[in-house]
C-alpha cells in the first residue's frame, strides 16, 4: 500500500520512433530510379513498399523496448 505522502510517479508513454520517413523517403528513392529505367509508376510502387517494410521493422522493435 502507498504510505501517506508518497504518490506513485505519473506513468509518461515513451515516445515511439519516426518510421514514416521512410515511407516518403521510398517514395522519392523509388520514383527517381523508376524514371531511370523509365518505369516511374513500378519504382514508386516498390519504394513504398520497401520503406513500409523497413517502417514495420522500426516498429515492431520500438515496440519491444516498451
Amino acid at each position: 500500500m502507498n504510505e501517506p505522502g508518497k504518490s506513485i510517479p505519473p506513468r509518461h508513454p515513451s515516445k515511439g520512433a519516426a518510421g514514416g520517413f521512410f515511407i516518403f523517403a521510398g517514395l522519392i528513392i523509388g520514383s527517381i530510379i523508376g524514371i531511370m529505367n523509365d518505369q516511374p509508376s513500378i519504382g514508386m510502387v516498390g519504394g513504398m513498399a520497401a520503406g513500409a517494410i523497413i517502417a514495420t521493422v522500426i516498429w515492431l522493435i520500438d515496440r519491444r523496448r516498451g
